[in-house]
């Protein structure tokens, strides 16, 4: 009996464990299933993004001015000279200003801004070198056209530095009118052009304030032909700059003799303009 008693319990602990062991075994296995499906199923890193491609496009600035100068020099018609002084004020007062336009186009570093002049100035303060005239009421007419194409040296993000060729063409008409009357007034105009070397450095002084400082010089239908301009812009918005600064201007003319027109004279003062970046 006790034979069959111990065949009975052995025999039921042995199917205990052929059930048992089976499930024990599988539990770890599946376990461990799960967890490297939890690591191979982790969501992907975010990809990064695409670097910017470069700008090959055209931009396009057009900036209007008004400009208020000043005159200081000798002017003379038909051998007739007289020294000419007046201010800004004074050319105010009677509303004689000029007015200025720059476009620049640039693709890339190359860079080519055109600007255009007009000064219209008048004054009773000229003193004639005629002995015997009393008073003499000059007048000068300038018109300045003046096309440039250059390299962008130094194209940073707070520092741009341009290099320009070109030349600038002059209209010049000038008139005298002197008391007492001497053949009712002289009057002449003339036209030239000058080769003109310079550039122009942009200093970022924050996302919204920039400096701006240009010049050139040159010569050929003028002994010499220089000027030069600095100009601090506030951007209003992403598209409009206002720009506030100061313009000084030098030309020698004399043409050939017989000496018809002469002009040697300092024109500068300050002037107030928009910028708009069409693109």
């Amino acid at each position: 009996m006790r034979f069959w008693k111990t065949f009975f319990v052995v025999s039921a602990v042995l199917l205990l464990l052929m059930f048992c062991l089976p499930a024990v075994a599988q539990g770890p296995a599946e376990s461990t299933d799960l967890t490297v499906q939890d690591q191979t199923t982790s969501p992907p890193a975010p990809p990064k993004p695409a670097p910017a491609a470069d700008d090959d496009g055209w931009h396009f600035n057009v900036t209007p001015y008004l400009w208020f100068p000043g005159v200081s020099g000798t002017a003379g018609v038909r051998g007739h000279y007289a020294s000419v002084h007046a201010s800004p004020g004074d050319l105010l007062s009677n509303f004689h200003i000029g007015l200025m336009g720059n476009l620049e186009a640039r693709k890339g570093r190359l860079v080519m801004p055109l600007d255009v002049l007009w000064i219209n100035l008048q004054t009773n303060k000229a003193v004639s070198f005629d002995p015997g005239v009393n008073s003499v009421k000059a007048g000068l007419t300038e018109t300045l056209v003046t096309p440039k194409i250059g390299y962008r040296i130094v194209d940073g993000e707070k520092v741009k530095i341009d290099a320009l060729v070109g030349f600038r063409y002059w209209y010049l008409g000038e008139s005298l009118r002197l008391q007492p009357q001497l053949f009712n007034g002289l009057s002449k105009s003339q036209s030239w052009v000058d080769g003109v070397a310079g550039g122009k450095f942009e200093f970022a002084l924050s996302p919204k304030a920039s400096i701006t400082v240009a010049g050139d010089a040159g010569g050929g239908g003028s002994q010499l032909d220089y000027q030069a301009v600095g100009a601090f812009g506030l951007r209003l918005s992403r598209v409009v700059v206002l720009d506030l600064g100061y313009r000084y201007l030098y030309v020698n003319y004399l043409n050939s003799p017989p000496a018809s027109v002469l002009l040697n004279a300092h024109t500068s003062g300050a002037f107030l303009g928009v910028t708009f970046n069409l693109k």
